[in-house]
């Protein structure tokens, strides 16, 4: 029988750690060896439980640093945190390919979020204007979510030389209602009590709209694609960016 991964989880007293460490204990195929807290001594933790994985929620600003502790000490990271600069990314993939580790970084690991950008993608070629609006609890620290951004940026790519019209409002009296722009798609972040991590992508055609959705009930909804990115990390010399990478989907 294969052995169990040993896996450790940064972040595993907030929203999401706090979902996936009862979800890696109850997992045969997972040795859950503990969670780091931001009190905690990072280097000591991983000589004495040497993980396997080390999964990040975190925040942006400690993500980059425990994913670099990790793989120096011979762990693959797994990084679920949002907001990461893109050469912070650069920095962590050069490491993992250095010592010749997988691993990923990708900013959701909702299956079915995965599944919506793939679908917006292939809609993107027949529309003229597309917008973003984005949803997540109150306490989210970054606007947009890297969801949101990531989405806008795949779809203004898949337009290559023919971008989105973002029509912008001749009189705007409440600044910034017609939200960010990025590749001309407007984009739109909402933050309340209740929400969880929803998305809508909607484009327009004269007559007609097509929205695409994702809802997220719980945070269980990262469960089946952190357990994907750790078998692919713990068995695989490769280095993702996204999730559907590791679905095939690009």
């Amino acid at each position: 029988m294969t052995e169990p991964i040993r896996v450790a989880v940064a972040g595993h007293r907030g929203k999401v750690g706090s979902i996936l460490v009862p979800a890696f204990q109850s997992d045969p195929n997972v040795e859950y060896v503990g969670g780091i807290g931001r009190a905690d001594d990072l280097a000591a933790f991983l000589h004495e439980k040497r993980p396997r994985v080390v999964v990040d929620f975190t925040r942006p600003s400690e993500a980059v640093h425990i994913a670099l502790a990790a793989v120096a000490a011979g762990a693959s990271p797994v990084v679920g945190t949002s907001g990461l600069p893109p050469d912070g990314v650069d920095k962590i993939e050069t490491a993992c390919k250095e010592k010749g580790l997988g691993g990923i970084v990708a900013p959701n690991f909702a299956i079915g979020a995965v599944l919506m950008m793939h679908m917006a993608e292939i809609a993107a070629p027949f529309f003229d204007g597309v917008e973003v609006i984005e949803m997540h609890h109150a306490a989210k620290l970054d606007a947009p979510s890297g969801t949101a951004l990531n989405t806008a940026r795949r779809l203004a790519a898949k337009r290559g030389s023919r971008p989105f019209s973002h029509r912008k409002a001749e009189k705007e009296t409440l600044s910034g209602t017609r939200g960010g722009e990025e590749g001309g798609i407007g984009v739109h972040s909402v933050r309340l009590p209740g929400l969880v991590a929803d998305q809508e992508v909607i484009f327009g055609l004269p007559g007609q709209t097509l929205t695409i959705a994702h809802r997220t009930t719980s945070r269980e909804a990262y469960v089946p694609g952190v357990l994907l990115a750790i078998r692919a990390a713990a068995s695989d010399s490769r280095f993702y960016r996204a999730l559907d990478e590791l679905l095939g989907l690009r």
